[in-house]
């Protein structure tokens, strides 16, 4: 049986259609950390190719990149690309894994995928603070923040996903907001307001949102304001290529560790 889709995507395309361009700043952060880390990789790329919902954003992120729209179904050509990045939007996905695969398909042999997504340590203050404003306003919770992946757990999609030499890593950033009613603002600009398949439509009463704010101001205060915590998960992978390093088999080393480390070896009940 299908399972039902976490994303409204008529929601969400309109959302970001509304994006105002005044708080691109986890973009911003996102393409400086993206081009550091392609410098250590030491690499000239060819075909760079870069999956986004705001072209505009990343269209200069790297040189003679293609974009291609963020979607269900991914405008890539099977083997074509030495590089491909998936910018930002994975985190909105109903299939995170397929959405790797067609990007992995799209990877020439030892070709780079690199991903950036909002992790899951992503706006936890606000999801506390509307989850006890609900309780007590409401009786019972709804979804109101995208659920985000935890950072284990989108690593181990690229395993899933049939890449080689997966690492996954994350920056974490807080921002101070006036209050509950500016961070709503960014959220807005950014065009991350609640597109969740399963959100009540109806309109929530005033007074939901004004507990929230006094619960969001007692428990996460940050100076004279409030603080919100955002998360970068950034995956890197490789189609695989018999010129890549394998790890060696169990039991193939030449030499102990007690003796590399000039210290003597325990047996295991010592």
């Amino acid at each position: 049986m299908p399972q039902p889709p976490l994303t409204d995507r008529s929601s969400l395309a309109l959302h970001r259609a509304r994006a105002d361009g005044s708080a691109w700043f986890l973009h911003a952060a996102a393409i400086e950390e993206v081009q550091e880390r392609l410098k250590d990789v030491n690499r000239t790329f060819t075909s760079p190719v870069i999956v986004t919902a705001h072209p505009d954003v990343w269209a200069k992120a790297v040189p003679d990149a293609a974009l291609v729209a963020e979607g269900d179904v991914l405008d890539l050509t099977p083997d074509a690309h030495d590089l491909v990045i998936h910018a930002m939007c994975l985190h909105w996905a109903d299939d995170p894994v397929g959405q790797l695969i067609q990007c992995r398909r799209a990877l020439r042999e030892d070709g780079l995928l690199l991903v950036a997504t909002l992790g899951g340590e992503t706006l936890t203050e606000l999801r506390a603070a509307l989850a006890q404003a609900e309780t007590e306003i409401l009786g019972g919770l709804s979804p109101r923040v995208a659920p985000m992946g935890e950072i284990r757990d989108l690593g181990a999609l690229l395993g899933r996903a049939g890449l080689a030499l997966p690492v996954a890593d994350a920056i974490t950033l807080t921002v101070r907001y006036r209050d509950l009613a500016q961070l709503a603002h960014d959220l807005r600009a950014m065009g991350e307001t609640n597109a969740l398949a399963a959100r009540h439509r109806r309109t929530p009463p005033r007074a939901l949102f004004d507990r929230a704010a006094r619960i969001y101001a007692d428990a996460f205060p940050e100076g004279d304001g409030i603080k919100a915590t955002f998360q970068t998960v950034f995956l890197t992978g490789w189609a695989p290529s018999d010129t890549q390093q394998k790890p060696l088999r169990p039991g193939s080393a030449q030499a102990r560790l007690a003796d590399a480390l000039g210290v003597p070896e325990l047996g295991s009940g010592e």
